[in-house]
């Protein structure tokens, strides 16, 4: 038996929960595509830098570390729409290989190590993603 909701509307409600739970954002930070044309870029001698896609509206959760541990373990509730719009854009076909190729999240002005992604779904759609980062 079906929900009767649309995929839509289930991404809409959950932009929607987490602008109202806080609204920060964040920036995944992804190896730069552009390549400098010169011979040293070509053969990989010069860094070709980051590209940086904020996402937006992100809630922003502490988590508990260890003495021996991080500094810093931060869950991040991201919206599935915000992802996913940027998926074609970047040239990538699913959110796991998104997610794989990125090298970090910045929270602020600090970097996070991308620790778990996990999808949350309803419906049979994916709203929203909890990812756990370590500072």
């Amino acid at each position: 038996m079906g929900s009767g909701i649309s995929g839509a509307a289930v991404l809409r409600a959950a932009s929607a929960m987490l602008k109202a739970l806080g609204g920060d954002e964040v920036a995944l930070l992804l190896p730069a595509t552009a390549t400098p044309g010169d011979v040293g870029g070509q053969l990989g001698l010069v860094d070709p830098g980051v590209q940086a896609v904020m996402i937006r509206p992100v809630v922003a959760r502490a988590l508990e570390t260890g003495n021996l541990g991080p500094r810093r373990r931060i869950e991040f509730t991201l919206p599935a729409a915000a992802v996913t719009a940027q998926l074609s854009q970047l040239g990538f076909g699913t959110t796991d290989a998104l997610f794989d190729a990125a090298l970090g999240l910045m929270y602020g002005t600090a970097l996070f190590h991308i620790e778990r992604v996990t999808p949350e779904s309803f419906a049979g759609t994916e709203y929203m993603f909890k990812v756990v980062a370590v500072e």
